[in-house]
Formats: C-alpha cells, sequence, structure tokens
C-alpha cells in the first residue's frame, strides 16, 4: 500500500474509437452487449464466457452486425487470452461476484482499461489490489454502477450542489427488491448460473450489495472529493434458515453525515433504493412516493415538477436521446454513453477506482461488523489521504 502515484481525476490518451472486449454473457451480460452495439465510437472485438451456450446466443445477436469479425472465446481460462489481445482497449466484466477482482486485476496489468459490473470485489483486500494495480499500471477502473444515472438522484445532486438542500445530514439508500423466485430459479429460468448468488448469500449477515443505495449518496456529499467514510456499524435482520440475510448498516463520515443502507431481498417488501437526502433546508425522497420538501415550501410535493425543473443535463440530453432511440432503461443509457464518452476525450471517468472501492468494501465491513454484534468498524481511505485533494463532484465536459 505504498504506491506513489494516485488516479484521481486520472486523464488517459482519447481514443477516438474504443475497442472493447466483453467478458460474461449471462443475463445482463448479453443484454449489455445489445447496448454497446448501438454506440457510436465502438468496436467490439471479442467476447468471451464459460458456456458455449451463451456464445451461441451472442453469436447470434451480432452476426449480422458491423461488430460479426469479433473473436469468440469459450473455457474456463479463456479471459485471460482476451486479456491478452492487443487490439482491446476496454474489457467490461459481467461474470460473478467473485471473479470481478482477479479479471479487473489481469486486465489492467495487461494495459486494459476496466468496466466492472457491481460489487468491484467482495473483500478489502481484494479492492486495495485492484486500487494498487489501477495506480501501477494508470489504468481507469470504472465499478457500473448505473443509479447513479437515476434521474431522480441527478435532480438530488443538483439541488444539492446548487445549496437548496443546505447542509446535508443524513441519507439513505438500500437494495430491496423481492428476489425469491429468482433465487431459487435455475438457470433456463432465469436463474443465475450455477447458483452463485444463492450459494454467496445464504447466511451472509452483511450487505453484499451495498452500491446501489451508496454511490449516488457518496456523490452528492463528495466523498474522497472532500468528505470520506470513516466507520459503520451494521446488523443482520431475523431470516428463516438458510435464506439471504436482511441487514441494515450505518455509516458515518469524516464531517458527521449518516448514512443508512439497507439490503432485502427475500421478503414481499415493494422494490426499493430509498434515495432519501435530509439537508438543513429540504428533503427529497424517491421511494414510494418521489416528494421534495423545502424551507420556503413546508408542505412535502410531489416530485415531478422539480425534475422538470431542476433536471440535471445529463437527463435532459442523454436520457432524452435515450428515450428517443427507445432505450428501455435510461439509467444504463446515460451511464453507457458517459463512459464511452469520456474515454473518446481523454476525461476523468465519473466514477474512479476509489469509488469503486470506497462503495465494495462495505460488503466484508458490514459482515464483520455483524458478527461482533454491530460494532464499529474502521473504513479504509483509499486514497491514503488525498481525500481532500479535489474540490467536489462533478461529471467532467
Amino acid at each position: 500500500m505504498n504506491s506513489i502515484n494516485h488516479v484521481l481525476n486520472l486523464r488517459c490518451d482519447a481514443i477516438p474509437e474504443v475497442r472493447m472486449a466483453f467478458i460474461g454473457m449471462g443475463n445482463r451480460g448479453l443484454a449489455t452487449l445489445k447496448r454497446y452495439m448501438i454506440q457510436n465510437g465502438v468496436k467490439i472485438t471479442a467476447i468471451c464466457d464459460l458456456n458455449p451456450d451463451n456464445i451461441s446466443k451472442a453469436h447470434e445477436v451480432i452476426s449480422n452486425s458491423v461488430h460479426s469479425n469479433c473473436k469468440m472465446f469459450t473455457g474456463d481460462e479463456d479471459w485471460r487470452k482476451v486479456c491478452r489481445i492487443p487490439d482491446i482497449d476496454l474489457i467490461y466484466i459481467c461474470t460473478d461476484w467473485n471473479t470481478h477482482a482477479s479479471m479487473a486485476i489481469e486486465a489492467m496489468e495487461q494495459g486494459k482499461h476496466v468496466a466492472v459490473e457491481v460489487p468491484l470485489a467482495m473483500t478489502v483486500e481484494d479492492c486495495w489490489n485492484i486500487v494498487e494495480t489501477a495506480e501501477q499500471t494508470q489504468r481507469h477502473c470504472f465499478m457500473l454502477e448505473n443509479c447513479c444515472y437515476d434521474p431522480f438522484a441527478l435532480m438530488t445532486l443538483r439541488m444539492a450542489q446548487s445549496g437548496m438542500l443546505g447542509d446535508i445530514t443524513h441519507c439513505e439508500g438500500a437494495y430491496i427488491h423481492d428476489l425469491r423466485e429468482r433465487y431459487h430459479a435455475d438457470t433456463a429460468n432465469g436463474g443465475y448460473f450455477n447458483g452463485w448468488m444463492a450459494e454467496y448469500c445464504q447466511g451472509f449477515q452483511g450487505n453484499p450489495y451495498p452500491t446501489h443505495g451508496l454511490g449516488p449518496i457518496a456523490q452528492l456529499l463528495n466523498i474522497h472529493r472532500g468528505d470520506r467514510l470513516k466507520y459503520l456499524v451494521s446488523m443482520p435482520g431475523k431470516t428463516e434458515k438458510g435464506s439471504p440475510m436482511i441487514n441494515n448498516t450505518l455509516i458515518r463520515t469524516e464531517k458527521g453525515v449518516s448514512i443508512l443502507l439497507q439490503y432485502d431481498v427475500f421478503t414481499p417488501r415493494p422494490y426499493s433504493r430509498l434515495q432519501t437526502t435530509c439537508g438543513t433546508k429540504g428533503f427529497t425522497q424517491k421511494y414510494p412516493v418521489p416528494c421534495v420538501c423545502l424551507d420556503e415550501m413546508p408542505e412535502e410535493k410531489n416530485a415531478d415538477f422539480f425534475l422538470k425543473k431542476y433536471q440535471h443535463p445529463l437527463s435532459a440530453t442523454l436520457g432524452e436521446e435515450g428515450k428517443a432511440a427507445g432505450a428501455t432503461n435510461e439509467m444504463n443509457y446515460i451511464m453507457d454513453r458517459r463512459l464511452i464518452y469520456c474515454l473518446r476525450n481523454g476525461l476523468p471517468l465519473d466514477m474512479d477506482v476509489y469509488d469503486a472501492a470506497e462503495w465494495s468494501c462495505i460488503t466484508q465491513l458490514s459482515a464483520q461488523s455483524a458478527a461482533l454484534g454491530g460494532q464499529p468498524i474502521e473504513i479504509p481511505d483509499f486514497t491514503r489521504g488525498r481525500w481532500q485533494l479535489i474540490p467536489g463532484f462533478q461529471f467532467h465536459k
């Protein structure tokens, strides 16, 4: 942990045409492939998956497109071959959680930029290893947290940055999603390959999926851009034996802001990411009904008015562009376009490797705290004291 070079606001050479490889062609991987096939400035060079059936599906999708000459790989270690292909700029990793770290490290060591599905890694050690590799190689490591591009989250960010909410005192985020049917399903019926998620989550006392809730919060709180995550306490909820745990985690930042994170995928609770922001002058909350309350407007109001008046420029441009193009998920569309735009223009990415490590390390740390009866656990400073160098979060233009 003695790296000299940091990657805060990392700028790399512009890449006019981003040559991409994809590792992982399961349900999300195949859908992601389709999204990038229509991106301007992208050339798909290679596709890799353990399952030959998934490769066949990918080949069918891509065969009649301008990317039809991309190379196909299948086999336990073929992902390493993909990392060594010279004509690749960016490797998109969409595999099970436990393989993210080793693949991201290998790809960066081979000179590639990396985009990794959430979470980045499952242990603090792996988070540190990825951070150090990014610093040593000066490569981008971008965690694909699409919830940071949610229109309501972007509106809240804009209101917070303009001072409308005053000083932020407390935030809440979550991943609450009834996945009971999918949790037990086999692959043919929409389940996860080899039941990897069920195997990991069964009896796990921490929060294995913290980034959907934490990502947007970290951006509006300027985490490692003026503040940092300091420590957490965590406790599991009561669940049936053999089921994934329900988890509640409280985080405190260096500047004293409190953050509540919840995780629940095994009860009938309606879908929610909470997205609650409390400030000295205002309050926003997306779930269950989007609402905003400001000092000059003490009664809470439906957020439709604010979503229009304070629509973030990314929603106004890329979000509307995505709708016109028939994109089914506005968050994904904006995320994809921003990633490629920044790479093509040599700009710092919207989320850096420190974001990815800070948000993902909560998985192991929350489990440690829960196992100790809710004992406070320190959160590492992955910037090694540089968390005040950048004066606030921004989307680079």
